[in-house]
Formats: structure tokens, sequence, C-alpha cells
């Protein structure tokens, strides 16, 4: 039986830096936990990449809005094209789960659009343009709108926008036909805690919130009522950090295994990565373990797809570093040099097909 193979897409600023390559391609090697640099697309600021849910496609931030890749046989990508968002550059992105729409979020401008997908994965027109209203400039951050995320609900009926500038997450209702959005509720959080990213469980019952100022993931369970309205009931409440760590740390990373059994987070400041395993009949987190990660400000952080290995992606060090993860022991052990990459920010692990 041939081993799967894999490659892992990583996207990167290029702001300052001499190179013009946004997106790093490597091929993954599952059994040392390593990447090899495979190829580079040219493209600018490549803050967040998302695969479409068929696998066909991938799409990137950019300066200019966002822009569509297929996904070649080997891993490769080749450009469809791209579009303006209307607005300042993107800080995340993500598609529906028929992939017709994708939706980016607006750090700079608090706005989430709305963009039409075509059937050969190309990128079409803006059908919905929300922006996020404040509480007057009280200070720089707090109480101004930063959408950091925009995520469908497993069921394909919400979007939920986590904006970390006013502490909440906003649910809208999506229209099929128009790609327009209605909003229908607001998940609240504990003030200046900032939420950041999410992600749900593999049967979508469960959504997991990651807050970057409180160090903290609040789990909610998810269900619709009788009257059609979505619910969101908080079930848990996780640090990200041990009870001792660094001052002025920042939760950043949230990404689920391949296989959804464990959480992966990580802390700027403390520079740390935190492992959760996930119970699959109730979706609350056990901490397995939190150790530093040998870089500065880890971006993201991801395990390999065996949950053998792990990847940090550290944007101020310019690095990537890679370990081995041993569950059972609760540790993390490097297993070889870093990998220099300038300003890393995301990284997506993509199984190749045949």
């Amino acid at each position: 039986m041939e081993k799967e193979k894999y490659v892992a897409y990583v996207s990167t600023y290029t702001s300052g830096n001499k190179s013009s390559f946004g997106i790093k391609i490597y091929d993954v090697d599952l059994e040392k936990g390593r990447f090899y640099e495979k190829d580079q697309v040219e493209i600018t600021n490549s803050s967040y990449v998302t695969i479409s849910h068929n696998e066909k496609y991938l799409y990137s931030i950019t300066d200019f809005g966002v822009e569509a890749y297929k996904i070649l046989e080997d891993g490769g990508l080749s450009v469809i094209n791209h579009a303006s968002i209307n607005g300042m550059r993107g800080c995340y992105l993500s598609t529906d789960y028929d992939d017709k729409f994708l939706f980016v979020a607006g750090y700079h401008d608090a706005k989430v659009t709305v963009l039409r997908v075509r059937e050969d994965g190309s990128i079409g027109e803006i059908t919905e343009e929300i922006f996020h209203k404040g509480l007057g400039s009280i200070a720089e951050r707090r109480f101004r709108p930063h959408i950091n995320c925009v995520k469908m609900t497993r069921d394909n009926k919400y979007l939920c926008a986590a904006d970390l500038g006013m502490d909440h997450v906003i649910v809208y209702e999506l229209n099929h036909t128009n790609g327009r959005l209605r909003q229908v509720d607001i998940i609240r959080s504990e003030q200046e805690s900032a939420p950041r990213h999410l992600k749900f469980s593999k049967d979508g019952k469960i959504v997991y919130i990651v807050h970057e100022l409180k160090n903290y993931i609040d789990v909610y369970k998810y269900s619709i009522d009788e009257h059609g309205i979505p619910v969101f009931d908080k079930i848990q409440n996780i640090p990200t950090l041990n009870t001792y760590h660094a001052g002025g740390s920042a939760a950043s990373a949230l990404n689920l295994s391949e296989d959804f059994k464990y959480l992966c987070s990580s802390n700027s400041g403390d520079n740390s990565v935190a492992l959760y395993s996930i119970d699959e009949k109730t979706g609350l987190l056990t901490k397995i373990l939190c150790l530093p990660i040998s870089g500065d400000y880890p971006k993201d952080a991801a395990l390999f797809p065996d949950n053998k290995h792990l990847v940090s992606l550290n944007h101020e060090s310019n690095t990537m570093t890679f370990f081995n993860v041993d569950m059972e022991n609760k540790t993390i052990v490097m297993n070889g040099k870093a990998i220099d990459v300038d300003q890393p920010n995301c990284v997506i692990f993509y199984k190749l097909k045949g």
C-alpha cells in the first residue's frame, strides 16, 4: 500500500522582505516530521490561505484583495484569477461548505466581505459588505472593531465573525441565493478578552473560540432551537498558558488535528504551544501540555496529520521549528534545525490525490 503524501502551504508576509514569494509549498516528511521546500508562489503579503471544501482550490489574501489558485496533482498552484474586496487588506478567509461563497475578514477596516465563487473555482463579484461598528476611539484597539476570523457553521447556515476589538462573535444567516448576510445572534466574550479565531468540531455541534488577550479558549455547544434560531451555550473555559508564564502573552493559533482528536493553540510572548485532547462525546478539552517552541511569536502551530509531530511558525524570528510529539509522556522535543522563512503566518497540510 502506497503511503499517503502531503504538501504544506505556508503563507507569509512579503513587506520589507527581499522575497516577493508570499506562499511557500513544502513536501511533508511524515516519518521525520519535517518540511522540504518544493516550490513558491509570487504573491504580496499572503497573510492567510484556505482550501476549498472540495479540495480543488486554494484561496489567499493579498494586498490587492483575494487570489484563487487551482491545486495541481503534485500540490503545486496554478493561478486562476484575483478579485478586489473593495477595502483594506484582509487577514482571514474561508469558503462556505458548498464552495459557492468566499468570506473575507477585515482587521483594519472591520469589514466582512462576501464574494461569489464560480464553478471553476474563480472568484466572482462581491455580494455583501458589512462594516462592524465600534464605541468610538477610547483606545486605539479596544472598543474599535477588528474582524479577525470568518467561518461558517458546519451545517452551512450561519457565518460567525470574530471581532477581537469589540469582544464578541457576530452570527449572520447566509442567503445561499444572493450571498447576503443577516445578523441573527451575538456570542459575547469577556471585555478585553479579544476573541481571535474559532473552529468547529467534526460534527459541528461544538465551537472553540481562542481569546488573544486573556489567553484562554471558550467552548460552546451549538444547536438550533424550535424557532430555527441558533443557540450557543458556553460549556468550558480553559487557559492556553501554564500558571507560571511570561508576561504580555497573547494567544494566536487555533488548529484541530486532522482526525479532530486534538486541538492546538500557541502563545506569543510566552512563545509556547498548548495541546489539548478533545472528548469525543462532550467536546470538552483536557490540556496535555504547554511547552516552549524555540522561536519568537508563534503565529500559527499545527500537528502533522499523524499527530506525532508539530510545526510552529515563528513570525518574529522568521523561522519554522519542528518537534516530535509524545502525547502519553506530554512532551515535545525539537527534531532538527529550524527552517528560515520570512514572517510566516499560516500553515495548511494538504493530502495529495492519487
